[in-house]
């Protein structure tokens, strides 16, 4: 069995951009180079729309009509399919105000009642793309920590039955890397999943080494998490900009930025602190690595000092990481479920990562 090496693929853009979103032969350009570094899995990204942080309902619409995406990524699933990789399926909340969706916040019990059967009609409505397309993993959501950390977490419970109805393959949750510890449904689930953009020092300016101690601290961060819960730990999300100090503050978006000196070492040095340790946890379950775009051609996505490691140092670090043997080769966890990915036996957590 071996864990998971993945990259993003994102986001959906057939309908500024014609031909070279999801499901087209750019897109399939894109997954032959993830192949070719080395990638097993890749995890596609569609989104749903709200208006703001009370929302009180989700437009399944994003750029273009719901049928259209729906084809869009069932064909992306194939084609990704077709070249040996797995893939992990993320919807999205888009809020239109600009504002985190971990914040959403209805109102009062009705207003959380009437907001968790929109987003289970949102995410039954991906599961069954899910299952339409044998994908190989299903997250249910992400960063939605005012919901999976507090007291309204039974009716996320509820979303993740009725999920769990459409779609028969195993079920994550992307958490943030700062509530990861606080969410309370990774028992209903079948892995952790975090969008690990953990900071690695508290300074600018810090040398490797010490990048290196802040990455040996995640790792003992994911370690407790996966014994807590008996559960093997994806990072859902990996990411760093290529500017300079990128791992004190990954979570900063290119966007925002101005005046940006490019700096390839640093973006390629805060991946090697943060995955080299990992490589040697034996409940570690791998990493999507946020992002390439759907047309690796097209450079107007982002700007040259974005996420994308496509072309710099960064790739190189990711592929030495893709082709070295981790120690969750053979992936072995207290209390995984084994079954089989071909569909002769349910599908669990341990099976999620067994070699073609």
């Amino acid at each position: 069995m071996a864990p998971c090496r993945g990259l993003t693929i994102g986001p959906i853009e057939n309908a500024r951009h014609p031909g070279r979103g999801y499901g087209s032969a750019p897109y399939e350009r894109a997954l032959q180079e993830v192949a070719a570094m080395g990638g097993t899995w890749v995890s596609l990204t569609p989104f749903g729309r709200v208006l703001d942080l009370k929302p009180t309902g989700i437009d399944l619409t994003f750029e273009a009509p719901f049928e259209q995406n729906r084809q869009d990524v069932l064909r992306a699933i194939r084609q990704a399919h077709g070249l040996g990789l797995r893939v992990m399926l993320v919807p999205h909340l888009w809020v239109e105000s600009g504002e985190w969706r971990a914040l959403i916040q209805p109102g009062d019990d009705r207003a959380w009642e009437r907001w968790a059967r929109s987003y289970r009609h949102f995410v039954e409505a991906w599961a069954a793309v899910a299952q339409e397309g044998s994908v190989d993993l299903l997250s249910i959501g992400v960063e939605q920590r005012s919901w999976v950390t507090s007291t309204r977490a039974p009716l996320y419970r509820d979303v993740i039955a009725s999920v769990r109805r459409i779609y028969r393959g195993p079920l994550t949750y992307s958490a943030n890397w700062d509530d990861a510890e606080d969410t309370v449904l990774w028992g209903d689930l079948d892995v952790i999943g975090i969008n690990a953009f953990y900071p690695l020092a508290d300074r600018d300016g810090a040398p490797y080494e010490a990048l290196l101690a802040g990455g040996r601290g995640v790792a003992g961060r994911v370690r407790a998490l996966g014994e807590r819960w008996q559960r093997p730990v994806l990072f859902t999300e990996i990411g760093y900009t290529t500017r300079p100090d990128p791992a004190i503050r990954p979570w900063e978006w290119p966007d925002a930025m101005t005046n940006v000196r490019v700096d390839e070492v640093a973006q390629a040095d805060a991946y090697a602190a943060l995955i080299a340790p990992l490589l040697d946890l034996p409940g570690f379950a791998g990493f999507f690595v946020w992002r390439l775009y759907a047309d690796p051609e097209d450079t107007s996505q982002e700007a040259e000092w974005g996420f994308s490691p496509r072309s710099k140092l960064a790739e190189l670090v990711l592929r030495d990481a893709f082709q070295t043997r981790w120690a969750s080769e053979p992936l072995s966890f207290p209390g995984a479920r084994v079954g089989s990915l071909s569909g002769s036996l349910p599908r669990g957590t341990a099976s999620l990562f067994l070699a073609e």
